[in-house]
């Protein structure tokens, strides 16, 4: 996974060059550029997962009273465990190419940290600067229809559990 990242206090001559990774010779140190490309890669890696797991619990049955295969059950499990852990060393992959460009290219003062895999639990506050009456107005009448539509929302999503479940009940009653 990190094989593609020179260690800090590896000299160049230390460094392993990946399989289809920049000519032996023409760089002495992996480039910024190549390593955004292997974190582009590593984005692509982990959308690529996140569907699969997506698609994974598409395809899993709700128990709704039918009985299911415990073989079936412990390999789509165990399917889900693996993509998770994978995405999960995904992740730290893609902090530390993060990392390692930020180190090489310090003259660049732009840093969106905030785009990079979130890592604080703090966020940076706004300055809301002062607005007319008639925009605070429309704010309000806007909150407002949300707050309606929301509760609309609401009470229909509780109408269509219920006759799920009533459905489920009468299915599993035929059987």
């Amino acid at each position: 996974m990190s094989s593609a990242l020179p260690q800090k206090g590896q000299g160049p001559q230390q460094q392993q060059q990946p399989a289809g990774g920049p000519p032996q010779g023409a760089l002495r140190e992996i480039s910024p550029v190549y390593l955004c490309r292997i974190g582009q890669e590593t984005v692509q890696d982990i959308v690529t997962r996140t569907m699969e797991i997506f698609q994974i619990t598409r395809a899993t049955q709700l128990p709704n009273g039918v009985t299911q295969s415990q073989a079936a059950y412990q390999d789509r499990f165990g399917k889900l465990q693996e993509h998770l852990r994978q995405l999960t060393l995904l992740f730290r992959k893609l902090r530390l190419l993060y990392e390692r460009c930020v180190e090489m290219t310090p003259d660049l003062q732009e840093s969106p940290a905030e785009l990079v895999p979130y890592v604080s639990e703090e966020t940076a506050s706004v300055r809301v600067e002062p607005c007319s009456p008639a925009v605070i107005q429309e704010r309000q009448e806007v909150l407002e229809k949300v707050r309606q539509k929301n509760q609309e929302m609401k009470v229909l999503m509780d109408q269509m559990r219920n006759l799920l479940w009533d459905v489920n009940a009468m299915l599993t009653m035929r059987k």
